[in-house]
């Protein structure tokens, strides 16, 4: 039995959580299982250091330094991260945050304090003292902490779910939509009113967003921003820049200089 199906187990042996919020530094909310799974509580999958991408059958979440991704109650997910990412995440048991849906959030420095103070305490704190208090500070944070759009929504229709994949997979493709609709059949008008309906987005938008979402480990593991720019599919590095400050509000070297 490998690792992660044993981590899966234990899983499933609890049934429920010994407090509201599960998340000690030695408990099983820090470790990333990428296997699909779920369970009847809420996770919020948080790295101090590294970055944590979340996949569900309806999107693609990335979490990068100061961001967090939120996955409700009954979510079939895997959670993957790069080696050395310290994970301190949180099971919160359901109905405590009102967030219906898996989003990626905003962590400010307040919220990483309370999220590492919590991750100090005993697994059966004292809900009624001081670390009670601390968790109910936590969750009234955590419930105030603004979404963000790093985010991939998968389309459901399954030919068009295989093309987004393989963009996602190679983000230094360009091909143009004429071209990716030769193969489905599909005229270039035809899919791009598809991915208006499946997505919410034009297929420049789509695009734009999973190469910028490719670039956030690239340049967390170091690689210069101009590498990272031709790897992802940009023309100019004018361009990345301009589509990264879009999204992110910075320059990625901003982006670099906040995470050192």
């Amino acid at each position: 039995m490998d690792h992660q199906q044993q981590l899966l187990n234990r899983l499933g042996n609890l049934h429920q959580l010994p407090r509201p919020v599960l998340g000690q530094e030695m408990s099983l909310p820090n470790v990333a299982i990428a296997v699909l799974h779920r369970h009847p509580w809420a996770q919020l999958s948080y790295a101090i250091s590294g970055e944590v991408e979340v996949d569900t059958h309806g999107g693609h979440f990335v979490a990068p330094p100061n961001r967090a991704v939120l996955i409700p109650p009954g979510i079939e997910h895997g959670v993957t991260c790069p080696p050395g990412t310290r994970i301190r995440s949180l099971y919160i048991t359901a109905g405590m945050l009102p967030r219906q849906h898996c989003q990626v959030l905003e962590i400010d420095v307040l919220l990483k304090e309370l999220i590492v103070a919590f991750s100090r305490l005993p697994e059966e704190y004292d809900q009624e003292g001081a670390d009670g208090r601390l968790v109910a500070v936590l969750l009234d944070r955590l419930s105030q902490a603004r979404p963000c759009e790093l985010m991939l929504p998968w389309p459901e229709d399954p030919r068009l779910q295989r093309l987004c994949r393989y963009l996602a997979a190679n983000p230094d493709c360009r091909r143009p939509l004429a071209e990716l609709g030769r193969p489905l059949g599909v005229s270039d008008k035809t899919l791009s009113r598809a991915f208006n309906r499946h997505t919410g987005m034009s297929f420049r938008q789509w695009r734009q967003r999973s190469r910028l979402l490719a670039a956030l480990p690239l340049l967390e593991r170091g690689d210069r921003v101009t590498d990272v720019a031709l790897a992802c599919g940009y023309d100019s590095l004018s361009a990345f820049i301009a589509a990264f400050r879009a999204l992110l509000g910075s320059t990625p070297g901003d982006y670099l200089h906040r995470r050192a």
